[in-house]
Parts: C-alpha cells; sequence; structure tokens
C-alpha cells in the first residue's frame, strides 16, 4: 500500500517539477514579449528575477521537502501546479482588465505567488502534525 502512495506521489513531483519548469519558461517568454519596448537592461533583469523568484522557490522546497509528511509534500505540489497555471494565466494577459498596465501584472503575481507559498505550506505542516498526533 505504502509503496503505491509513494509512487503516486512521485509522478505528482514529477508532473508538478515539469509544470513549474514550462511554467518558468512561459512566464519569461510573457515577461519579455511585454517589456520588448523596453530599453533598461537593469529592469528587464529585476523583473526577469521577480518574474522566476517564484519557480525558484518550488525548485527549493522541492529539494527541502523530503522531510515533510506526505500530506505537506502533496500540498506543495498542488500549490506548484495551480499557481503555475494561475502566473500563465494573469501573464498572458487573458483576464487582465483592460486599464492595467501590463508592469503591474508583472509585478503583483509573484508578490501573491509568494504569500501563498509562505502561507498554505506552514498550514498544511499544522494540519498534517496535528492529525499525526491525534492518531
Amino acid at each position: 500500500m505504502t509503496e503505491k502512495i509513494s509512487s503516486n506521489q512521485n509522478l505528482f513531483r514529477i508532473t508538478a517539477l515539469i509544470v513549474v519548469f514550462l511554467g518558468a519558461v512561459v512566464s519569461l517568454y510573457f515577461m519579455f514579449k511585454t517589456g520588448s519596448n523596453q530599453k533598461s537592461v537593469l529592469l528587464l533583469v529585476l523583473f526577469t528575477a521577480w518574474v522566476l523568484s517564484p519557480f525558484a522557490g518550488f525548485f527549493i522546497a522541492n529539494k527541502i521537502s523530503n522531510r515533510w509528511t506526505g500530506v505537506t509534500r502533496a500540498s506543495l505540489y498542488m500549490l506548484m501546479i495551480v499557481l503555475t497555471i494561475g502566473s500563465l494565466v494573469a501573464y498572458s494577459g487573458a483576464l487582465t482588465p483592460l486599464e492595467t498596465k501590463p508592469a503591474f501584472i508583472f509585478i503583483v503575481t509573484p508578490f501573491v505567488s509568494w504569500f501563498l507559498i509562505v502561507t498554505v505550506i506552514p498550514i498544511a505542516q499544522r494540519l498534517s502534525r496535528n492529525s499525526d498526533n491525534k492518531t
């Protein structure tokens, strides 16, 4: 039984990592496309670092997640997939109001992603510990 759970979670982890990698590449594409008229190299470098930061955070979290419970790791993988898809939708401009400046989306989306990362993972850890203590 634990082998099947472990195998399913490993597939979930691999899927999440692929989604995050592809999401990072496509996010950069959207950012460079949107900022194609930007003449400041420094601004492009700063935006690149900021847009990539949640994706890098996911890869780091994946590395240290071996010590986490299965529930917390599953929460991380789900968060990786959901936030990556959400970021791509935001960066694509599909749901952006017409009067919104494009740079605003590339500033706010990583901020919201980081907020959710530092909120959801500790909550999942706490809930997982509480459920382990009750059994």
